[in-house]
């Protein structure tokens, strides 16, 4: 399983994961907005030049993404 990296910064409760490997450069090319009433918050999906998610944006993290996960965040 390859490792996915994680940032959160708990000033403004966002946090970013890396689907991408962590030397990589990649530059989002596009950004998708999935509609916040659906998933009752804002979470952007990131891609690259070719198409592919490289990484996902989740705004209000905390009530999102599990404790653990936060913890453990760089």
């Amino acid at each position: 399983m390859a490792d996915v990296r994680v940032t959160y910064d708990r000033t403004v409760d966002a946090a970013y994961i890396y689907l991408t490997e962590s030397q990589a450069r990649v530059k989002s090319a596009r950004m998708y907005p999935c509609d916040p009433v659906d998933v009752d918050g804002m979470i952007n999906l990131d891609f690259d030049e070719q198409g592919r998610l490289i990484g996902i944006e989740v705004l209000a993290a905390s009530s999102k993404l599990p404790e653990y996960l936060l913890q453990s965040t760089e």
